[in-house]
Parts: structure tokens; C-alpha cells; sequence
């Protein structure tokens, strides 16, 4: 049972996440040149690395099936859809899932905007809470649980797994994606890192939120859920130096300065980064 300042966050975090700003903050034309670059570069190549590694050259040619939580205005999963093609790897079908109606919605219209005919076909929304995936997208499906449990072979999150840690629901989040996973199968989870001083929003959520609804976790407890619920760790990393809000400008100063800061200060990159693995050792010379 929650809280009542967890029940608190919870109503906000909603609130939040459900009128126009949060639309333009996680949709591809509004959300900034440094988050299209990233889905690109720094992030799409740790999609594609791990997947490529872990996942067995035989599935990836028959076809992989991916899920992302907390997805937000769709964004990141559209665009791992399309380079997954172009790196000529096969989908059986994507799931993207989030707490926020308003953003799911949106989500389906970058889908429809940005991805094929074909494509679409493979590519659900659907609205889901991080500590109930399971249960939320087969009630949203109609469909059994067994139809989706074992049956992933690659789930992502990318600024989300944060609030699971802020409202104690991490642990269930992880079993979840467990779950879910099949036997080798990868998660990857990228957020906020809490030794990076600069990040815009701190200023104005100290003086305006309280210490639970801002607060940013350590790599040792972004990991810690996945440790304990019996994933192996492939990655445990600070990273990535460009913000998502970054115009063209910024993004190529901090391209050019990303050398420089991994060899005097790697610890205080941007981004923590977390890469778990379920059960066995399935791979491609991991």
C-alpha cells in the first residue's frame, strides 16, 4: 500500500505527464536535436550492440519481439524500430507501454507519422504501469498472461525506472521485466545521473517539489533491483554527455567535448546506464 506522500507523487507524476508539455518534452519534433542524435548514436548503438551480442543469430533473423516501459511519446521504441531494420534485423512485434493515456495517444501518432505500413503492424501501445506490466498490457490486450510471459527478448527504459525507485516499486518493476524476458534475454535501462551537477530541471524542482518527487538515484541503486531479482549484469556505467533538450549547436560542442570529459570526469556523465541479462548465457560472444 502506498503512502500518502507516495499516493501524493503519484497523482503528480500523472499530472505531469499528461498535458501538452509532456508532449512536446517526448514526441520527435519538439523534443530537441540532442535526444534524435542520442536515439542514433550513443543510445542506439547500445540497443543494437547488446542485441546483437546476446540474441541468437537465428532469432534475429527469424524475427525478435522488444518492449519498452515508460515509453513515453513513443519516440525511442519507433526509432529502435527503424534501425533495427536498417541493420537488417527482423521484428516480430514491439510494445511500448506507459502510465500516461495522454502520452500513449501520442505514441500511436509517432508510429502512424514516422514508421511504414508494415512496420505499424508490429508496433502496440498501450497503456501500462511500470510495477504491473504484466497484468496491465493483458488486460489492455485481452489476451492470457502466458501469451507474454518468456516470450521478449530485449525490453528497454529510458528515463523511467527512476520513479519505480522514488515510489518503492522497483523490485516489482524488475520482476516484471523478468518475467517477461526469455532465457538470455536483455534489459536495458538508461537514466539520470545523480553525480551530474547541471541538469536543468534541478534548480527549479529544489525550490518548487519536495525531496521525493525530484530525488535521483545512485548507480548502485539503479542496479540493485536487477541484482536482487537475479539478473546477471552485463553494464554498470555512467555515460553520454548531450542533453535531450540540446539544439543543433550544443549538441555538436558537446559531441566535439565527450572525449575530454570520459577521460577527466567519466563518473559524472549525464546518463547511468544498466544492462541486465535473465537466466543463462545465450549469446553471440558476449
Amino acid at each position: 500500500m502506498l503512502s500518502e506522500t507516495e499516493a501524493r507523487l503519484n497523482r503528480d507524476f500523472l499530472r505531469e505527464y499528461s498535458g501538452e508539455a509532456s508532449i512536446r518534452k517526448y514526441t520527435k519534433d519538439t523534443a530537441g536535436n540532442g535526444i534524435s542524435y542520442l536515439l542514433d548514436h550513443d543510445y542506439g548503438d547500445i540497443y543494437l550492440d547488446f542485441i546483437e551480442k546476446c540474441i541468437p543469430k537465428p532469432k534475429l533473423q527469424k524475427g525478435i519481439r522488444i518492449w519498452e516501459f515508460g515509453c513515453g511519446g513513443g519516440m525511442n521504441l519507433v526509432q529502435l524500430v527503424s534501425l533495427l531494420q536498417r541493420r537488417g534485423i527482423n521484428l516480430e512485434s514491439a510494445y511500448g507501454t506507459d502510465f500516461s493515456a495522454t502520452l500513449v495517444a501520442a505514441a500511436n501518432q509517432e508510429a502512424k507519422k514516422y514508421l511504414t505500413p508494415e512496420q505499424r503492424e508490429k508496433v502496440r501501445f498501450c497503456e501500462a504501469r511500470n510495477e504491473n506490466l504484466v497484468e496491465d498490457l493483458t488486460k489492455a490486450l485481452g489476451i492470457p498472461e502466458g501469451s507474454l510471459l518468456g516470450s521478449f527478448d530485449f525490453i528497454l527504459g529510458v528515463n523511467t525506472i527512476r520513479y519505480c525507485i522514488r515510489l518503492k516499486t522497483d523490485e516489482k518493476c524488475a520482476k516484471g521485466i523478468y518475467n517477461l524476458l526469455t532465457d538470455g534475454g536483455v534489459c536495458v535501462v538508461i537514466d539520470m545521473n545523480n553525480k551530474f551537477p547541471a541538469f536543468r530541471s534541478t534548480l527549479k524542482d529544489w525550490l518548487t517539489k519536495e525531496k521525493l518527487a525530484y530525488y535521483s538515484p545512485t548507480l548502485e541503486e539503479y542496479k540493485r533491483p536487477f541484482a536482487s531479482t537475479g539478473f546477471e549484469l552485463l553494464k554498470v556505467d555512467n555515460f553520454c554527455w548531450i542533453p535531450h533538450s540540446a539544439g543543433p549547436s550544443l549538441t555538436f560542442v558537446m559531441r566535439t567535448l565527450t572525449p575530454l570529459l570520459n577521460a577527466v570526469a567519466p563518473s559524472h556523465a549525464m546518463r547511468s546506464l544498466v544492462v541486465s541479462r535473465k537466466n543463462g548465457h545465450r549469446s553471440n560472444e558476449v
